[in-house]
């Protein structure tokens, strides 16, 4: 079992192995994102988080032969690899966090890497359980505890919002609405980069679409998503700014 970003070791929930595991509450999330530039961001989040971050669309894992590659959103929080600007102090300094991050240190995951089949996991490297710490995750008699049952109902939220997503990518692909871009920055310091890798929607394949194409994304609301998008975008300048030049 692959693990994703912030995971280390994927383990599924299991009621005799983790019967008696506990959760320590409070466990530093925070050192798992503070060297991510981005993380991934569902359709639904957009509305929050675009008005904190610049949110772009990547292409994502391998491509099978004679198909084209996945694309996900993600939102940024750094021009730099390693660099995340909003963890600062110990706390994250953005007004909204990314569900990626409120999941951790559970995720729904796929018992085999080409099946289909998913279970509730723990990260059993995030130093966030133990046998002695924390709030149990079974009671005696066995039965889940409310704190188990609302992870895997937020994780089981999490998958469908993520299903949502993957579809309306698709959909901006077959409308062939996606670009390569590339942000030329310059930071306080004077240091100048070149931020590329990520793609945008493209203005002009937007603007030639057929009116019935446009009422059709207004209903399913892609065209509210696509909006929030291009307004995210303004922000990769206030990131450039937000780095201090070194004393």
């Amino acid at each position: 079992m692959s693990n994703p970003p912030m995971y280390e070791n994927l383990v599924p929930v299991d009621r005799v192995q983790h019967k008696n595991t506990r959760m320590k509450i409070g466990a530093p999330v925070l050192d798992r994102v503070t060297q991510l530039n981005s993380l991934f961001v569902a359709v639904a989040e957009f509305a929050d988080a675009s008005l904190e971050y610049p949110v772009v669309f990547v292409r994502v894992g391998q491509a099978a032969e004679g198909q084209r590659p996945a694309i996900a959103p993600l939102a940024v929080f750094g021009l730099k690899q390693g660099s995340n600007l909003f963890v600062k102090d110990g706390q994250w300094t953005g007004r909204y966090v990314p569900a990626y991050v409120r999941r951790w240190p559970f995720a729904m995951a796929r018992i085999e890497e080409n099946g289909t089949d998913m279970a509730l996991c723990l990260d059993m490297g995030s130093g966030a359980f133990s046998e002695t710490d924390g709030e149990p995750l079974f009671k005696e008699d066995g039965e889940a505890t409310e704190l188990l049952l609302n992870a895997k109902q937020f994780c089981e939220d999490f998958e469908r919002e993520a299903e949502r997503t993957r579809q309306a990518c698709e959909l901006l692909q077959d409308l062939d609405l996606l670009q390569d871009m590339r942000f030329e920055a310059q930071l306080p310091s004077g240091e100048k980069l070149d931020v590329d890798g990520f793609m945008t929607i493209n203005e002009k394949a937007l603007a030639e679409l057929p009116d019935a194409k446009i009422v059709e994304l207004h209903r399913n609301g892609l065209l509210e998503v696509i909006t929030m998008h291009r307004l995210s975008l303004r922000l990769m300048s206030r990131l450039a700014q937000m780095y201090v030049p070194a004393n």
